[in-house]
């Protein structure tokens, strides 16, 4: 159908779409799934209250659904991992309203994944994912908001954005492959001698603590545990002096409708759990989201977030294991750094052009800083098959 006969609508929330047919365009990612984004909203976890106001682009050909994006707009920059502070100081400080702006994204994940969202049988996606990134412009236009910005993009969606020539900007995560290890001794034989050796010592330090470590599949997970889990999320966020983002119920709720896509690690000591940390399983990938501990109890940061989940995936056969954002100390653990990106749309002509002149220095910094973490690999030899994911 010719693009002037499809709807282009804005709704408020998830619950005003099908679930299968928001899934026909989501595909395989756990976190673009209907039931964890809806978690969200459900939950209270993003609302007015939370500056994260839902605001999802859909695309309609009749009654149906051939295209959409998660998007959001936004009162403040918390929970994007993609740090525009200095872009928000600089446009109020001339005298303009950096907030609310629009992003395309999932809450408080800095994951790489489809955003542009649109039906595998349409016959022109390009020329369907223009339309919507000028939708998503005119929206920002028509209600004053300062722009719109599409965080952690796939190969794919960031491809459209940048043959609409908006602003790119580059990121660097950390994420750990597996190669195929028979076990864990087979991937502590591929790392230089010092890693393997700083690995050692921190794991035998959770050992000698009295602390062991168990995983638990979402399908199993009692109340209890769930209860462990949040009040250990909590408090890492209470012993820095801020809010968590997430409710209990967000938790409750991704537990109960999509328990094979959550696992909980969990660590006890003396009998008693004492942290968690929680990750989120894909079809190729496990993701490290949340974690938590009730005691100050040496490396076992790592122990949890880290080598519990590696372990995991070379017993499940699960290729990626991806460990959030930031962290240099990740390089240590066997992780390599990847080139995430983001995309950039300001209404203000003259702010655009200066934000396009400053991602212009920083992309030479940043290619620095990834040469230089490349430097610092914690393989013997690299193998082959790690390199950077496109996006």
């Amino acid at each position: 159908m010719p693009l002037s006969q499809l709807s282009f609508n804005w709704t408020r929330g998830l619950q005003d779409i099908s679930p299968a047919a928001w899934q026909a365009l989501a595909g395989q990612h756990p976190m673009l799934d209907y039931r964890f984004l809806h978690a969200f909203e459900t939950s209270a976890s993003v609302d007015h209250q939370s500056g994260w106001i839902p605001y999802h682009l859909m695309v309609f050909d009749g009654e149906q659904l051939v295209a959409a994006a998660p998007c959001y707009i936004k009162t403040h920059s918390y929970g994007e991992y993609v740090f525009d502070w200095s872009w928000a100081d600089a446009y109020e400080q001339a005298g303009g309203k950096y907030y609310p702006k629009l992003i395309t994204a999932i809450p408080f994940s800095p994951v790489t994944g489809p955003r542009l969202l649109v039906h595998p049988n349409y016959a022109e996606p390009e020329e369907l994912a223009a339309a919507m990134l000028q939708e998503m412009r005119t929206l920002c236009e028509q209600h004053g908001l300062s722009g719109t910005h599409v965080l952690f993009p796939d190969a794919l969606s960031a491809a459209h954005c940048a043959a609409e020539k908006w602003l790119r900007r580059d990121g660097v995560q950390f994420r750990w492959e597996n190669q195929g290890y028979a076990d864990w001794e087979a991937f502590m034989a591929v790392l230089s001698r010092d890693k393997r050796k700083k690995i050692r010592q921190e794991r035998n330090k959770v050992t000698q603590q009295g602390v062991s470590c168990r995983v638990v599949n979402g399908d199993q997970l009692t109340a209890a545990e769930v209860d462990l889990f949040y009040q250990c999320y909590s408090n890492t966020y209470h012993r820095h002096g801020s809010q968590p983002y997430l409710t209990r119920t967000f938790f409750e709720h991704i537990v109960r409708d999509m328990p094979d896509n959550v696992l909980l690690f969990i660590a006890t000591q003396a009998g008693e759990d004492i942290a968690a940390s929680l990750c989120i399983l894909g079809a190729e990938s496990l993701y490290g989201r949340y974690w938590g501990s009730l005691r100050d109890i040496s490396c076992l940061h790592f122990e949890l977030c880290y080598y519990q989940p590696q372990a995991f995936c070379i017993a499940q056969g699960i290729r990626y294991f991806e460990g959030g954002a930031q962290g240099v100390h990740k390089l240590a653990r066997g992780f390599v750094p990847y080139t995430t990106c983001s995309y950039h749309w300001l209404a203000h002509e003259d702010f655009h052009q200066s934000v396009a002149r400053f991602l212009s220095r920083e992309e030479t910094a940043m290619q620095h800083y990834v040469n230089e973490l490349e430097e610092r690999s914690p393989y013997k030899v690299m193998p082959e098959s790690i390199s950077n994911r496109p996006g």
